[in-house]
């Protein structure tokens, strides 16, 4: 089918400058502003009538540096904040507390937080799989219990899983996939922006809603800023689709806008789940280029380990519903029995709670490693302990290679991602860009056993401010394939060398090294 070919269900936005400055997002942004220069023009009025004042803000400054010292917050975001209080005093402890109190998503923080716990054991444990004798061989089982622990995330031995190597691949299965559903399926997506792959799905979507197939879309509140428009999730009613927007950006300040739903989750009656990287965008299938080529990888499951999926789902769902639903999907059966020889472990991550769970199985991988560890992520903006988990596998021998991109998406990101490199390559670690494009694929592979493929990149974003998800998996049957994927991959790259870090461009040396300072906000 051609893109001509594509019957588009809701017509994509005209864009001119008129409908720019007039649109929601500008509106939002305007006001923004205005709010940011009242407070600026609060701070410089009263320094201006109070000179003397230098010397309680000298004293004002020294106690927010013990203040930071003594409080629980990751090492670099003190830094972070140091440098903010140091040159904006008054300013910057007000932004300290404004974040610190969590303004303006207290309440959804809540709701968040007890749909979670309400849902906690819908799902059974399977504790006789966790106790199987080669999970407590290689410790994996403590790591299981720990994820077990943050969440519903059982462990199972009956679900098959296949591995997209690109983008294409798995958007070519979620097309047969979706044509099959009978009963319901259910949509997470961080981006979905109307095109060709849109296009496609939503044209199956009308078609299955018209059947009586429960149909449910959730996408990122900034969607509505970027990609799609405010009233979208009406527009999909109309088709008799469920959808809705999480975190919708509406014009106030709140941190809350920190808090982005960055999964990526599709299931389709309870019997297959998709995850991984793959937005619902065209540059993700390569229909359109961007940054060169998209480089993406996804994971399908199909078994009981779906059900996983299926309640992470709800429970972003279920948030602020005054009647939420769970057994009527839950309970659905996840098919005939699956004989994948290896296990498999769903799991998520949430900003809210005080687990790192994506940065925990990570570093419990490289620390667990006895031969390699090979990654593919698109950006690379560490904290002290990844960057060190990282250094210390590839300097006790482990074999630690990272591929990241040629062409950068973000230049900002991009110049970040350089300060790690002559530290971690005089540690050991391999690196390499991706000379065709942009890698935004997301995957740890392990000693030809482990491997984790889903939305979080190593970024302070994924690993300590979006909601997560990823498939973990143990001797399942497609980690070859994965790994091979790996080395077909770097056979693409240019390795990041000594000498290419000397000669790195002035303007990401600079960008960099200044950015650095901020890193914890990137």
């Amino acid at each position: 089918m051609d893109d001509k070919d594509i019957i588009r269900l809701i017509p994509k936005r005209k864009k001119s400058f008129w409908r720019l400055i007039f649109s929601r997002a500008f509106l939002i942004l305007a006001l923004l502003i205005v709010q940011i220069g009242i407070l600026v023009s609060i701070y410089f009025l009263f320094t201006e009538y109070l000179p003397q004042a230098k010397v309680l803000l000298v004293l004002f400054s020294v106690l927010m540096v013990f203040y930071l010292f003594n409080c629980e917050m990751d090492s670099a975001a003190k830094l972070t904040w140091l440098v903010l209080i140091t040159l904006f005093p008054v300013p910057g402890a007000i932004l300290l507390f404004f974040t610190k109190q969590d303004i303006g998503h207290i309440r959804v923080k809540k709701l968040v937080i007890s749909t979670i716990a309400e849902s906690k054991e819908m799902l059974p444990l399977h504790s006789e799989v966790l106790g199987a004798p080669e999970l407590a061989k290689s410790g994996t089982d403590s790591l299981f219990c720990y994820i077990n622990r943050t969440g519903c995330f059982p462990i199972y031995n009956n679900t098959d899983v296949t591995y997209f190597p690109i983008g294409e691949k798995k958007f070519e299965a979620l097309l047969a996939e979706l044509e099959k559903a009978e009963r319901f399926i259910f949509m997470e997506y961080f981006i979905i922006d109307e095109g060709y792959m849109w296009g496609r799905v939503l044209d199956i979507l009308a078609r299955k809603a018209k059947q009586g197939v429960e149909v449910r879309v959730m996408y990122d509140g900034m969607c509505e800023m970027s990609t799609l428009t405010y009233d979208y999730a009406e527009r999909l009613a109309k088709l008799g689709i469920k959808a809705k927007a999480f975190a919708p950006i509406l014009p106030f300040l709140s941190t809350y806008y920190n808090y982005r739903d960055h999964r990526k989750i599709l299931v389709i009656d309870g019997k297959v789940g998709f995850t991984g990287g793959v937005n619902m965008a065209d540059e993700y299938i390569n229909r359109r280029e961007r940054f060169g080529h998209w480089k993406d990888c996804a994971v399908m499951l199909r078994g009981e380990a779906v059900r996983t999926f299926t309640l992470m789902f709800l429970q972003m769902w279920n948030v602020g519903e005054s009647s939420p639903q769970w057994d009527e999907w839950l309970s659905a059966p996840y098919g005939d029995e699956h004989k994948d020889s290896g296990f498999v472990l769903p799991f998520g991550d949430c900003p809210l709670d005080d687990e790192k769970v994506g940065e925990t199985v990570y570093m419990d991988i490289l620390n667990r490693a006895t031969r390699y560890v090979h990654i593919m992520t698109p950006y690379l903006i560490l904290d002290g302990e990844m960057e060190y988990a990282l250094r210390f596998a590839a300097e006790r021998g482990i074999d630690v290679k990272l591929i990241l991109p040629g062409i950068p998406d973000k230049k900002g990101a991009y110049a970040l991602a350089k300060t790690h490199y002559a530290g971690l390559t005089k540690a050991g670690v391999k690196i390499y860009e991706y000379t065709p494009g942009f890698v935004h694929s997301k995957v740890f592979v392990c000693d030809d056993e482990k491997a984790v493929v889903g939305t979080i990149n190593l970024d302070y974003r994924s690993l300590y401010h979006h909601f997560e998800c990823a498939a973990y998996m143990y001797r399942t049957g497609c980690i070859p394939e994965i790994e091979a994927d790996f080395q077909e991959t770097l056979a693409k790259c240019r390795p990041v060398t000594p000498d290419t870090i000397k000669h790195e461009k002035v303007f990401y040396k600079v960008a960099g090294e200044l950015l650095k300072l901020v890193a914890p906000l990137f």
